[in-house]
């Protein structure tokens, strides 16, 4: 069993945005304002041109800041970024020269809301198939625990709608892999709509995380455990993409399952998680 906490949580959307009473949960200083205020919402897209201006719309009404990182999307998504942001100061659009990866561009976020000064960061999908509606409850579960927040499919209260039996069997037995191989008691560890604090990021350390793809998500969860901090699980309903294709690839998942196995050799042989 990991060092780290794991329990779910079923956190009322109407916590968050309210006055901190000078509680810290971890983070450098207590937060004194909205906290909504000092949450930053990172969107990477690659070709979601359809999908970008609603995301970004229900998610600047309720509050949050966000920064959409760009990889050269061939469909004009980084220019229509743009216009969005240009006359919204709590936007900003991070252009990268070509597709990097989605765990590269979360660090890239990630990095750039530190230098800014946010203490609770997001990863959600710009394609609409994280719901908007979710996001109080998972800050205001991340912002309590002190370390992470995941939305997940999988437990009470979770769901999954518009997938074939396929894809369900997949993420289901990709979950059940990880639980089994290293150990962790998350129920949903390839989610990516989730929260951090600050202190969680600066913990894990950015420059040591390795995963670039989808593996990502699983290697946060593992360097957050082994770290000490607590990840809380809300329930969300996950919807598929609204429009354009599942960038899940056979590549995808073939480095999943090998980002899992380096992870758990790496801690059989007791090397510290800074290290694997």
């Amino acid at each position: 069993m990991l060092p780290g906490d794991v329990r779910t949580e079923h956190v009322p959307g109407d916590e968050v945005g309210g006055v901190s009473t000078g509680r810290q949960v971890g983070l450098e200083s207590p937060i004194k304002a909205p906290v909504s205020a000092r949450s930053l919402v990172v969107l990477p897209t690659y070709d979601e041109r359809e999908n970008l201006g609603p995301v970004v719309a229900a998610v600047r009404v309720r509050g949050y800041d966000v920064l959409v990182v760009d990889d050269a999307s061939p469909d004009g998504t980084g220019e229509l970024a743009e216009r969005l942001a240009s006359g919204d100061p709590g936007m900003e659009v991070l252009h990268r020269p070509g597709k990097l990866g989605l765990g590269s561009a979360y660090l890239a976020g990630f990095r750039r809301g530190l230098e800014r000064g946010y203490e609770l960061f997001v990863e959600m999908d710009a394609d609409g198939s994280h719901l908007p509606e979710h996001l109080d409850a998972i800050v205001a579960a991340a912002w309590r625990c002190g370390g992470m927040a995941i939305g997940s499919r999988y437990v009470p209260g979770g769901s999954v709608e518009g997938w074939p039996a396929r894809r369900r069997f997949l993420s289901w037995g990709a979950n059940l892999y990880c639980r089994a191989v290293l150990g962790i008691p998350v129920r949903d560890a390839t989610s990516g709509y989730r929260c951090y604090t600050r202190r969680a990021l600066e913990r894990i350390g950015l420059d040591r995380v390795r995963s670039q793809g989808y593996s990502f998500q699983i290697e946060m969860v593992h360097r957050c455990l082994r770290s000490g901090l607590p990840v809380v699980e809300v329930p969300i309903r996950f919807v598929d993409r609204v429009a354009g294709a599942s960038k899940v690839s056979a590549g995808e998942i073939h480095r999943a399952v090998l980002t899992v196995l380096r992870l758990r050799l790496a801690a059989g042989a007791g090397k510290p998680v800074d290290r694997d």
